[in-house]
């Protein structure tokens, strides 16, 4: 491969890895507040057991939304591409 052609895709996958981080923080920052409920709500001796579970599934939603928002934006090039 080409000095020329690494550099380019090099660059493409900087750019997309900045959009799924931008896509990534915009949906992080709706689950924070779910987290920070969560724990404000707890007790000390609430911090484990239960609570490792919810805030498991707040994360493993946010791994989630994540994955379906580049779904839809990559979705959505390829519909303006063809």
């Amino acid at each position: 491969m080409s000095t020329d052609r690494t550099n380019s895709v090099e660059t493409v996958a900087s750019s997309e890895a900045q959009r799924v981080k931008e896509l990534f923080l915009k949906v992080a920052e709706q689950e924070a507040e779910a987290v920070g409920q969560l724990l404000a709500s707890k007790e000390d001796h609430e911090l484990f057991g239960e609570t490792e579970f919810q805030l498991r599934e707040i994360v493993h939603r946010l791994g989630a939304e994540t994955l379906q928002a580049q779904v839809n934006d990559r979705s959505k090039k390829s519909v303006s591409r063809q």
